[in-house]
C-alpha cells in the first residue's frame, strides 16, 4: 500500500524506530515485537485505569514483570509507545473515535488499549505501520476478550494509515490535555497561554545541568546552551549522561533550569546555615553547598535519603543529613534560611512526565496543596527572625502556588513577602509576576537553532520571618 509506505519511511528526529522483522515457523510463537506491544498495553492500562506511576511501572527491578522480563531496545520501544500515547491521548481516542461505526461496547477497556498502542505507532512514532496494524491484529487474537474483535482492529487501523495526515490535521483542534486539566490552565493563564502550555508538554524535555565550577568550561566542552537560570542545555544525543565527559568527576548534575532558581533565591550564603527540606534527589542541596552554605538535608524516606548521599558522594559534597519526617525536624538554633521544595501535583513536569495529567485530578491538587500549606507554616518555625523561607514547587496550579502563599500571608503575619527583582533576570523578566514571585511554564524559553527550549513548570517565592 502507498500509505503505508509513506507512513513507514517518514522520519522525525527524536523517534525511536523499529524494523520489522520475519516470523518463524511455530504459529504458536510470539511474533517478534508482540511482547512489546503487549507490555505496553498493561502498562497503559495501569496508568489511566488504576492511576499508576509510570516511572514505578517502568522500575526494571520493581516494576511491571512483562516490561522487566524484555530486553534493553525492547524496553526503549515500550517506553517510547507509552509516552508518545500520554502525551497525545486526547487526540489518539478522538481518531480512534472518528473510525468506528459505533463506540466500543461496555468493559472493552482492553480492546481499546491495543487500538491506542496502534494507533499512537502509526500516528506518532516512526514504526511501519504494517507491523503495528499486523500485531495489534495479533493481540487481538490472542485475547480472549478481543478475539471477536479482531477484523475490527484490522479495518480502523488500516483505514488510520490511509488517512493518516488528514487525522493528525483534524487533531491540532483537540487540546492534547484532559478536560480537567486544560479548564484550570485556562482560569489561570487565560485560553491563549494554556494552549501553549498544553501543546508544550508534547515535546520531551531537553537535559539540563548545574554546574558546580566554571559553567562557560563545561558549556564548550558540552557544547551546551547557557540559560538565565545559570544551566546549561545539552543538545540532545543518543546515549546516557553518565558517559559525558565531567560526570564521574562530579562536576556537575542533571537538573531542570526551572528547578535551579529556588536556591540562588537566598542570595549570599557564605556561612549561613539553610536547612533543604524534602531534599532528596540532592540537586538544590548540591547547589546550596556550592554557594558556601552549612546544608542540613532533611529527608523522610529512607532510600531517597541514601540515594541523596550517592549523589553527593559522587559531587564530593557534604551535607548533614538527616533521615526524619520533616514535621518533626527542629534544629538546635534558629537557622538562616529554610528551602521547602514541597511534594505537589507535578503538572510542570509532564514533558518529563506524562502520565501525571492521567494519574491526578483536581482533588489531588487540593489535597496536596493542604499539605503544603503546612508545611510551609512548619518551615516558617524553623527560622531566625530575619530569616529566609523559599517556598517552591513543580506544579502551575495557583492553589498550590500564589494562592497558598496569599493566603498564608494573609493569616499569618509573622513573615512578608521579599519581592523577586525581574531585572536581575534578563531573559526571565516573563516569569516574574506582579508580587514578585517566579511563575516558569513549560511554554518560556524558546528554542535555539541547537537546542530545544522549554522549562519546567515552577514556582517560587522568597518569605522573610519579621
Amino acid at each position: 500500500m502507498a500509505d503505508n509506505k509513506k507512513t513507514k519511511n517518514k522520519k522525525t528526529p527524536g523517534r525511536v524506530t523499529e524494523k520489522a522483522q520475519p516470523g518463524g515457523n511455530n504459529p504458536f510463537a510470539p511474533k517478534p515485537g508482540l511482547e512489546v506491544r503487549a507490555a505496553a498495553a498493561k502498562i497503559l492500562a495501569a496508568v489511566i485505569d488504576k492511576k499508576t506511576s509510570l516511572d514505578g511501572m517502568l522500575d526494571a527491578v520493581h516494576g511491571n514483570a512483562a516490561y522487566a522480563a524484555l530486553g534493553d531496545a525492547d524496553r526503549s520501544l515500550t517506553r517510547a509507545i507509552l509516552n508518545a500515547t500520554l502525551r497525545h491521548l486526547p487526540r489518539i481516542d478522538h481518531a480512534i473515535a472518528t473510525l468506528l461505526d459505533s463506540p466500543l461496547p461496555d468493559g472493552a477497556r482492553a480492546l481499546q488499549q491495543v487500538l491506542r498502542v496502534a494507533a499512537t505507532q502509526i500516528l506518532y512514532l516512526d514504526v511501519p505501520a504494517h507491523a503495528a496494524v499486523d500485531l495489534a491484529v495479533e493481540q487481538a487474537n490472542r485475547d480472549p476478550r478481543n478475539r471477536r474483535f479482531a477484523k475490527l482492529v484490522n479495518a480502523v487501523l488500516r483505514r488510520m494509515v490511509r488517512e493518516r495526515e488528514d487525522i493528525l490535521q483534524a487533531g491540532q483542534a483537540i487540546s492534547p490535555v484532559p478536560d480537567w486539566y486544560r479548564d484550570r490552565l485556562t482560569r489561570a493563564y487565560g485560553e491563549a497561554e494554556a494552549r501553549r502550555i498544553a501543546e508544550a508538554q508534547l515535546s520531551p524535555a531537553p537535559i539540563d545541568i548545574t554546574v558546580k565550577g566554571d559553567a562557560a568550561l563545561w558549556a564548550e566542552r558540552l557544547s551546551a546552551r547557557p540559560l538565565p537560570t545559570g544551566s546549561l542545555r545539552l543538545k540532545a544525543f543518543d546515549g546516557s549522561v553518565t558517559q559525558l565527559p565531567g560526570f564521574d568527576e562530579g562536576a556537575w548534575w542533571v537538573q531542570d533550569a526551572a528547578a535551579a532558581l529556588p536556591a540562588q533565591l537566598f542570595g549570599p550564603l557564605q556561612g549561613k546555615r539553610i536547612a533543604d527540606l524534602c531534599a532528596a534527589p540532592g540537586g538544590k542541596t548540591a547547589q546550596l553547598i556550592s554557594r558556601g552554605a552549612k546544608v542540613i538535608a532533611v529527608e523522610q524516606s529512607a532510600n531517597r535519603a541514601a540515594r541523596l548521599k550517592e549523589n553527593l558522594d559522587r559531587l564530593q559534597l557534604t551535607a548533614d543529613i538527616c533521615n526524619i519526617d520533616l514535621f518533626d525536624y527542629k534544629p538546635d538554633e534558629p537557622l538562616d534560611g529554610v528551602l521547602l521544595d514541597a511534594p505537589c501535583s507535578s503538572t510542570g513536569t509532564t514533558r518529563r512526565h506524562p502520565d501525571v495529567l492521567w494519574t491526578k485530578g483536581p482533588q489531588d491538587i487540593e489535597k496536596l496543596a493542604g499539605l503544603q500549606a503546612r508545611m510551609l507554616r512548619h518551615a516558617i518555625t524553623l527560622v531566625r527572625p530575619g530569616g529566609l523561607i523559599v517556598f517552591s514547587n513543580c506544579s502551575l496550579d495557583p492553589l498550590e502556588g500564589e494562592d497558598l502563599v496569599q493566603d498564608l500571608l494573609d493569616e499569618d503575619h509573622s513573615v512578608e513577602r521579599v519581592a523577586i527583582n525581574a531585572a536581575d533576570w534578563p531573559g526571565l523578566e516573563s516569569a516574574v509576576n506582579a508580587r514578585g514571585e517566579f511563575r516558569t511554564t513549560p511554554a518560556m524559553l524558546p528554542a535555539s537553532e541547537e537546542h530545544a527550549g522549554g522549562m519546567d513548570g515552577f514556582f517560587a517565592c522568597v518569605l522573610r520571618r519579621r
